[in-house]
């Protein structure tokens, strides 16, 4: 199945794809609960089946601009940084044998084909095109073998990232969650409708390619994500995992590619779906705010 969180007048209500258009679970079942992707994730099985009985109803084609967040809500985001080799050697690192793990939270992220707001605190504001699981049972201790039971479907994601404020100190999480930075679906794709331990993951910028790799060159697969990451968390319905990202991100290329006002990023996975975005300055009079990270952070892109 293929699940939309929409944007009604109702506010944001899930949605199943069918065969003629998109039906609004919670009036086609009658059941209001199943408006809620946490809601139906937390329902496991049951809630899942409810919505293919459903599936094949009237439905209608959406907009673009009716697309909300897949998961607008999660948990947690959990990311792995540098897990593909490419990336990490464009970065100046060798390839890691221990996974690299930030988290995000959930005011990070970003409508599928809404604006992407660049921060004003930041100069240096980088794309990652990346393919993201959403946890549907989850659990502790899930070993590799059994780590596809855990999760409910795939998405793709857009890590939008300051890299001045990434680097400023040891610890990333400030370049990782201006709000509104992590652009996330358009669907969630169950995972009865694909496989993607090989699949083509793009990027492009303003119609160029700049990232092109498969899931099948990540350093830590999926199955090997998830027993790591339940090694040390239980892993609950509605969290987000962001798998990483290739090579060719804007601060590795000569010069540097920084996404400014006006660019149009698009990120593609085969099979899972698009998401494209159009960058827009910021709203907000900062001039003469004190946190601007110091030169020493610019100087390591």
């Amino acid at each position: 199945m293929r699940l939309a969180t929409v944007t009604t007048s109702e506010g944001l209500r899930l949605h199943v794809r069918g065969d003629d258009g998109y039906v609004d679970v919670g009036q086609a079942t009658g059941d209001p609960r199943l408006a809620d992707i946490m809601a139906v994730l937390d329902g496991g099985s049951e809630a899942l089946d409810s919505i293919r009985q459903v599936s094949a109803q009237q439905g209608r084609e959406l907009r673009e601009a009716e697309f909300g967040p897949a998961v607008p809500a999660p948990g947690r985001i959990l990311c792995l940084g540098v897990n593909y080799v490419e990336h990490a050697l464009e970065g100046g690192r060798a390839p890691t044998k221990w996974p690299e793990l930030f988290v995000r939270g959930a005011d990070s992220l970003a409508a599928p084909y809404g604006d992407l707001v660049k921060p004003n605190l930041s100069t240096r504001f980088d794309y990652e095109g990346e393919l993201g699981l959403v946890i549907g049972r989850g659990g502790r201790y899930i070993p590799a073998e059994e780590a596809l039971s855990a999760i409910a479907g795939f998405v793709v994601l857009m890590d939008g990232t300051a890299r001045e404020w990434q680097r400023a100190a040891t610890q990333w999480t400030p370049g990782k969650n201006f709000d509104g930075t992590m652009p996330i679906g358009p669907e969630l794709v169950t995972t009865d409708e694909i496989d993607v331990s090989d699949v083509q993951l793009t990027t492009r910028l303003n119609g160029e390619v700049m990232q092109s790799a498969r899931t099948s060159q990540m350093i830590f697969d999926i199955p090997q994500t998830i027993e790591f990451l339940s090694s040390f968390t239980t892993l609950r319905p509605g969290d987000v995992i962001a798998t990483g990202t290739p090579g060719g991100v804007g601060f590795a290329r000569q010069p540097p590619v920084w996404l400014q006002p006006g660019d149009t990023i698009e990120i593609t996975v085969e099979g899972v779906g698009r998401i494209a975005n159009r960058v827009v300055a910021e709203d907000r009079d900062t001039d003469g705010w004190p946190w601007i990270p110091p030169a020493a952070a610019s100087a390591v892109l």
